[in-house]
Order: C-alpha cells, then structure tokens, then sequence
C-alpha cells in the first residue's frame, strides 16, 4: 500500500509543502496546470535552494507572467536584506497565509481606487519581536514562509466567491473538494475567532491569491501522488510571539492556534512562528494519521523551502513516499487507538418539515461535520418530534452552530465536549469484475478489526455496470478475503 509521511519538525507552511510535492516526484507541470485552471493570472516560479546545507525545492508565486516581470534570482537581494517596512493603514480580514515571518523582500503592488499602482517593497524580520504586517480581521498576520510574491491589492474575495472561483476550474473534483475543504477550515476560524458570520469573511485579495494558488495547487499534488494513507509527525509550532492588532500574542497566532487544536503540537528549538494557517488548514483537509513514521519502504524523499535561510535550523518540510503491507502493519509498534475531541451538538424538534430536517444534516455534512443524524422520538404532550445530532471537529462548531439555529426552528442548542477513541484507518484497493473498489480498514494495535468495502467506489460501480450494489460488495468482500489470504500464505 502506497502511503506518505510528512515531517513537521520545522512547522508546515503551503509553499513548503507545493516544494516537498514536487520534490517528491509529483510533476511540476501538475502544479502549474493547476494554477493555469484558476484563471487568476498567477504563475509559479520553480527553483532548487539550499536551505542550511539541505537541497530543496522552493516554489515562489507571482500574479501575470514572472518570467517577463520578475527580477531574476541574480538580481534579487538577499534574503535577510534590510530595506524599509511598510505597513498598511487599513485593516483587511484574514490574509490566510504567509505567517512564518522570515527575512525577506517582499514586493506589493497596491492598486487603489483611482487606478493608481504603487509597489511596496516589504522587509520582515523573523522574530519573537516581528509585527505581523497585514492586518486581517482583528488580528496582523505576517507572511507565511513568505514567498517571493508580488501581489495586487483589491478588494477581498468572500468565501463563497472562492468555493466558485474553484468549483468553476477545470479541475478534478477530488482537487476541489480538498481546496474547498481547507478555505472552509480557514473560513470557520477566522469566522469564530472575530465573532462574525462566516459567510462576511472576505479575503483579501493578496491573501486570497496567494492562498488560493497554495491551497489548489497542493491539493493537485496531493491527490497526484495516489496515496491510500497520509502519516503526519507532531507539529513544531516554534516559539516567541507575534504583534496583532489586539496585541501580543504567543506563537502560534490565534487562526493557526484554532486549527492545531486537537493535532500533537510542540514548541522547539527556535523562537519564530513555524506554522501558518494555510498548512494547518491543509493538514487538516488531508485529515493524517498523526504519530511516529509507520513501517514503510520509503521510495522518495522530497525536501521543501522556506524563505528564510537560517544557519543551523533547516527551514523545510520532509516528505516521505513509500510502501507498506499488512505484514507491515502487524510489525509495527503499537500505539493503541487515535484519539481526539470532538463536540456534539443536540436539538429536539417537532414542528419543522422532514424535508428541511433533511437538508440541514445534509448540509451539516458538506460543511465539515464528522456526522449528522436524525432520530425519532415523542416529545410532550404525545407528539412525534425529531432529535438532530451534529458531530464535528472543535474548530468546525461555531459555523455548525449557526447553521442549526439559522436553518431550524430551534430556540436552543444543546453542546457537549467528549473524547472519542478510534481505530487507526486506511484504504486498501482490491480488483473484482466491476473494476477497483477501495477496502476501509480499521486496526487496533495492528490487529484487523474491521473491514469493509467504501459504499461510493460500489455504488459508482453497480450504476456504471447496472447490477445490484450488493454483488459488487460481496464480490469487493471476496476479492479483500483472498487479497488477506494471499498475504498470510506469503508471510507464512
């Protein structure tokens, strides 16, 4: 089984990552035609660096052709070059990425009402003492392992314009769902952490292009590299604290913070902030497995930059690509079950149509919950009644909640906080007359405690073969059990 593991020892940003793909063996040109289906007239600018005596892989953004505008990489200044800091005056909500504050030039293009165009070079000095230079909300954010950018100021793009922007791309629509996944992950705490509904998030366009352009192109590279398991180590979120607009906060800045919550985090070895919301939001779109490096025969180490160059702390993201096996499972150390928190929303209805109940835990689910049901029940005075169940991730609540008193007749919303064990989950493809079906595997300690063919590779396959969806799971069932033999034969 093919599986991926990525080592966060030095945080996670998303040019980092796009590196760490293309260094990996995903195809530069995936990206690149990914970034050309957005229609935003951003190119990628692709080049080897060295990051404390590691070759990796840097990828840089730039809005119009770079190759005609952008200065060469001989005629750039250094890295940790001083020229002026420039500060906006006005306040933006949430530019998403581009935390990781690191010695850079930095080129915008502000473009004002009156047509007028002005470029800003931009110094930022990675440190404890940094000002997050963008205002986004009520919080600055600075630049995420700021790439070498030049951006055009606009006015901000609002999250359902961005869900358009993707689902209009001539995109595959797993890269969708996964791009979609992340902005609405950024969305949601941007959303609770200003206290607004999250359909006002705008983002502004410097944040927006650049985090779009991440955001999508990752996700291109992610489902290119066919992976049946993502594996993730701890999360470095580094140290120190950053200057926002409500004043200082510790590392690591309140959006970030939000979606690390519930991930292993830890803080080492260097006083700057390590990690930007776009890689947690990506991280958290992907959903791994987080813990040690499982048992695998790695294949391909990519290795991806960051800006800033520091002498003795790599500044990359390490992705491992690799095989594993049942026999590798078994063999690997156990860690029991995953755990993790999750909150439970509860209402008691009885006066709201069937087909609006229906529509809310559908949208409920496309919106991020972990599960949606509806039970019946009799409630005073003898009358059948529904109870709505929304689980979610912590960092999804705040939205779900809106959504159940906006689109319900509820006057109230029970919540809950519990903690939830499960089984270490993965894929395994199996081959049966109707094509490939995906087998879900749970595991405890290695053992095999379930297995089951995914409902949508088998309902895809009964309509493609017009058969009853049953014989496509038992053949998927038989395929997996001889799939299993095979490999215990083998490893007797």
């Amino acid at each position: 089984m093919r599986v991926a593991y990525i080592d966060c020892f030095a945080g996670i940003a998303g040019d980092m990552l796009l590196g760490a793909l293309i260094d990996a063996g995903v195809p530069e040109q995936v990206l690149v035609d990914s970034v050309a289906a957005l229609g935003l007239g951003a190119t990628l600018r692709i080049e080897r660096v060295d990051r404390s005596g590691i070759a990796c892989t840097k990828v840089n953004v730039y809005e119009g052709d770079h190759l005609a505008d952008a200065p060469a990489p001989a005629q750039q200044q250094p890295l940790n070059s001083a020229s002026h800091s420039h500060q906006p005056k006005t306040q933006h909500l949430h530019k998403t990425d581009h935390a990781h504050s690191h010695d850079h030039e930095h080129s915008h293009e502000h473009t004002h009402a009156d047509g007028e165009t002005h470029t800003h070079p931009h110094a930022h000095e990675e440190n404890s003492q940094d000002e997050h230079s963008h205002t986004h909300g009520d919080h600055a954010q600075a630049h995420e392992h700021s790439h070498d950018h030049k951006h055009l100021h606009a006015h901000g793009r609002s999250l359902s314009a961005i869900r358009r922007l993707i689902h209009d791309a001539a995109l595959p629509e797993p890269v969708k769902k996964t791009a979609v996944r992340a902005f609405e992950l950024l969305g949601q705490c941007e959303a609770k952490i200003h206290n607004v509904p999250l359909e006002e998030i705008h983002f502004h366009e410097v944040g927006a292009v650049d985090a779009i352009v991440d955001i999508v192109a990752a996700s291109a590279g992610i489902h290119h590299l066919n992976v049946a398991a993502w594996h993730c180590s701890p999360i470095n979120v580094g140290g120190g604290t950053v200057v926002c607009a409500h004043g200082t906060f510790p590392v690591p800045a309140p959006a970030t913070a939000d979606l690390l919550r519930g991930l292993p985090t830890y803080s080492a070895h260097v006083m700057q902030e390590l990690v930007t919301p776009t890689g947690a939001a990506l991280l958290r779109a992907i959903d791994p497995v987080f813990g040690p490096q499982p048992a695998m025969r790695v294949e391909r180490i990519g290795y991806g930059a960051g800006t800033r160059n520091s002498k003795d702390f790599p500044n990359v993201l390490r992705l491992s690509v690799g095989e594993t096996s049942d026999t590798d499972a078994v063999s690997r150390p156990s860690h029991s079950t995953h755990s993790d928190t999750v909150i439970v929303m509860e209402t008691a209805l009885d006066d709201l149509s069937p087909q609006v109940l229906a529509y809310v835990a559908e949208t409920a689910l496309a919106r991020g919950a972990l599960d949606a049901m509806l039970t019946p029940v009799i409630m005073k005075k003898g009358r059948p009644g529904t109870v709505l169940t929304v689980l979610c991730n912590p960092a999804d609540s705040a939205a779900l909640e809106r959504l159940i008193l906006t689109e319900t007749s509820t006057l109230g919303v029970r919540i809950r906080q519990e903690r939830r064990s499960c089984l270490e989950r993965r894929h395994i493809p199996v081959q049966t007359a109707y094509g490939e079906i995906r087998i879900k595997i749970g595991t405890l300690d290695g053992e095999r405690m379930n297995a089951a063919p995914e409902y949508e590779d088998c309902r895809a396959a009964a309509t493609k073969h017009r058969v009853a969806i049953k014989q496509v799971q038992q053949a998927a069932i038989a395929a997996y059990q001889q799939h299993a033999t095979a490999k215990e034969g083998g490893a007797a």
